[in-house]
């Protein structure tokens, strides 16, 4: 067994097994029959599930690697982004070069699409798509386990709580980070904290920070970071499907001092950020980090500073903020009419109308302070304020 194998993606021996095995998982059917004929599945699941492995059997005949399973699900998940957005952008990927592997850390929105719109980003651009780090608490059933390693996902151990055997994980998952960038060549995805930013505010953890060192602590942290080409990435979306589930999560901690979630309510938040609407969406690769930290905290705050100054900021953005009571009423922000043109921002106006009267009064202020918080923290970082 390879020191990695616990954690790693699926190699490209592994492939065809893994293949066999999802295609015959009951499970699995039963959530594609359900997403594929969602008025059908109940009276006629019993017939459709064969049909759809039969289709399926097909459509996965030939892929012996994880190259050309990546190139036979790319057209279906551009369909879906095609449905769910109203396009997508990319800037600074051009940054990215061919024969470089590079740790892309990024502000954390969604639970499966902010790989993914990473992996769109870096796929269209001709270059090989990194590895995805994903938490163990998303992992809870067989088949979505295999579906990430197949996809390049390796696991992020977070479910451990005794002291020594978390540390122990982190230092593999250390060691692993730095093995693919170092000696695989193979470029990283992980987000910057563990967990969405719920409220809009994009911070980086630097415990993180600290375990992409944990492996080498011979060396001086700024040299390990140095040869990880560790490189910000700001992942923008016009409109968050998940975020009245946000806010309802928002307004019960603000009220109970604690939020516990129910049975399948990750599962509901994927299948919600993969289908729900998004509007536009943007994906901003600042250049690899240059200079020396030898402080975790204090390159954590230049993190934060690149990925936050990348991040689109969109009409309804300053709408919210407009209407947001905690704003910073020293910063100089302008009118969204005065930096949008009419037809962009009355369909802007439209859209954040419908949200807020969508979502209960109680809990509005959870839902603006979203969509508000990105434009308070650009604004003060342009005027140079701490965030």
């Amino acid at each position: 067994m390879g020191e990695f194998d616990a954690i790693r993606p699926y190699n490209d021996a592994e492939v065809p097994s893994v293949l066999a095995r999802l295609l015959n998982d009951q499970a699995f059917l039963h959530i594609l029959v359900h997403f594929s004929f969602p008025r059908l599945a109940r009276p006629f699941g019993w017939l459709l599930k064969p049909l759809i492995a039969f289709g399926l059997r097909r459509k996965c005949r030939g892929i012996d690697t994880v190259a050309q399973f990546q190139e036979r699900i790319t057209p279906y998940l551009d369909r879906t982004i095609e449905r769910a957005t109203d396009g997508v952008t990319y800037s600074g990927v051009q940054r990215l070069q061919k024969g470089h592997a590079y740790l892309l850390l990024a502000n954390h929105r969604d639970i499966v699409m902010d790989p993914a719109f990473v992996n769109y980003a870096v796929y269209h651009a001709g270059l090989p798509t990194p590895r995805i780090a994903i938490g163990d608490n998303l992992l809870q059933k067989p088949y979505v386990s295999d579906l990430m390693r197949i996809n390049k996902s390796f696991i992020v151990h977070r479910s451990i709580t005794g002291r020594r055997e978390k540390m122990d994980a982190f230092r593999l998952l250390s060691g692993y980070i730095n093995h693919s960038i170092r000696i695989d060549c193979r470029s990283i995805w992980i987000a910057q904290a563990e967990g969405r930013a719920k409220d809009g505010n994009d911070r980086t953890d630097s415990a993180i920070l600290k375990m992409f060192h944990m492996s080498r602590k011979d060396q001086p942290f700024a040299e390990v970071i140095a040869g990880l080409n560790l490189t910000p990435v700001s992942i923008s979306y016009e409109y968050d499907p998940c975020d009245q589930a946000k806010a309802r999560e928002l307004f019960i901690r603000a009220s109970t001092g604690t939020y516990e979630k129910t049975a399948g309510e990750d599962d509901k938040s994927i299948a919600l950020g993969i289908t729900g609407y998004k509007g536009r969406v943007h994906i901003n690769f600042a250049a690899p980090i240059s200079a020396e930290f030898a402080d975790t905290k204090v390159l954590a705050a230049e993190l934060d500073r690149q990925i936050i100054a990348g991040y689109r900021l969109f009409p309804v953005h300053y709408l919210a903020y407009a209407q947001w009571g905690d704003k910073d009423a020293t910063l100089q922000v302008p009118d969204a009419a005065q930096l949008f043109p009419a037809a962009e921002l009355a369909k802007a106006q439209t859209e954040w109308a419908k949200r807020l009267a969508a979502c209960p009064s109680e809990q509005q202020e959870y839902l603006i302070v979203q969509y508000a918080n990105p434009v308070q923290n650009q604004y003060r970082i342009k005027v140079g304020l701490p965030l």
